[in-house]
């Protein structure tokens, strides 16, 4: 019974990287959205910094290699939040392919515990879905490392840290929102309505301090906006600190926080960092216990 988890994380990773072709179109998708992100909210995002600096005149003018450390910062951070959470729904395919061959039935059914069959899922689905996010990650770095570099090493430990949580988080979801399915079809319409609205949802399209408060009141009670903003911070921290460097008021850097939601506010509060990280990490740890509980309710339903 103690190595039925293990033997089920392995056989649920070798299942999804032996369909060569899920894998690389869940590694693809990444990338497209980097292409297109840099294509089309790129001047959208300058045109944004740009705005704060001429509404504060400082008699200070940014180098373009900063703003251009500001863009891609921005643009890494909205791709990370969106692709860490569509990548977890494409990674969670098994699930739904043993439902569809009955495996799963063998499983209920068989002397492994209803913790280890859910374990073995979401593990799995969690280590398919980072080895994704991290790729693309690092692709993303090699963007900025081309468009303006302003990263620590600390940094770029974080944002790994970051999308790795948000992995964890993506794969909960995922599982509870497809545990139910029981074709890859329904896998497929779900994964295309999250991809298309989730980014809305968490402000990676467009930042949080665009919208009307209520609606920024609203998102609030949604944690992938606390990812988004998580990235953000250290997505940008490096540029933000080399415009303090060369002499900017803070004032101007507060007011490029509030912009790229940096500085986010829960009605009217704002949120630490270390807050965001303990409402990601409570609301993916309940989100577990529920995946759980269904595997294990529908094991107890299955032996009667």
């Amino acid at each position: 019974m103690k190595t039925a988890t293990p033997m089920l994380v392995k056989r649920n990773v070798k299942l999804f990287f032996k369909d060569k072709g899920t894998f690389f179109t869940a590694l693809i998708t990444p990338l497209i959205l980097l292409v297109l992100y840099a294509t089309f909210l790129n001047n959208v995002y300058r045109d944004s910094f740009l705005a704060v600096f001429e509404a504060i005149p400082t008699g200070l003018t940014a180098d373009e290699d900063v703003l251009d450390g500001l863009v891609g910062g921005l643009l890494l951070a909205s791709l990370l939040s969106v692709s860490t959470v569509t990548t977890s729904f494409c990674a969670n395919l098994c699930m739904v392919q043993d439902k569809v061959t009955g495996a799963r039935n063998d499983f209920t059914v068989s002397p492994v515990s209803s913790r280890s069959i859910a374990a073995g899922y979401y593990l799995a689905t969690a280590i398919n879905g980072s080895i994704i996010s991290l790729s693309a990650t690092a692709i993303g770095l090699g963007y900025l490392a081309i468009t303006g570099w302003y990263l620590s090493a600390l940094d770029v430990l974080a944002l790994f840290a970051d999308v790795v949580l948000l992995v964890l988080f993506g794969t909960a979801l995922s599982s509870l929102v497809c545990y139910p399915l029981s074709s890859q079809g329904q896998l497929s319409a779900v994964g295309t309505v999250v991809s298309a609205c989730y980014g809305f949802i968490c402000g990676a399209y467009m930042p949080l301090s665009t919208f009307s408060e209520g609606l920024r009141n609203v998102l609030a009670f949604f944690p992938g906006t606390y990812g988004t903003s998580l990235l953000r911070n250290h997505a940008l921290r490096g540029a933000l600190s080399e415009l303090s460097a060369q002499g900017f008021p803070d004032i101007v850097i507060t007011e490029l926080k509030n912009m790229s939601d940096c500085n986010f506010a829960f009605f009217g509060n704002t949120v630490e960092i270390w807050q965001m990280y303990l409402v990601i990490g409570g609301v993916t740890a309940g989100l577990i216990v529920a995946f759980a509980l269904l595997h294990f309710f529908a094991s107890r339903k299955n032996t009667k």
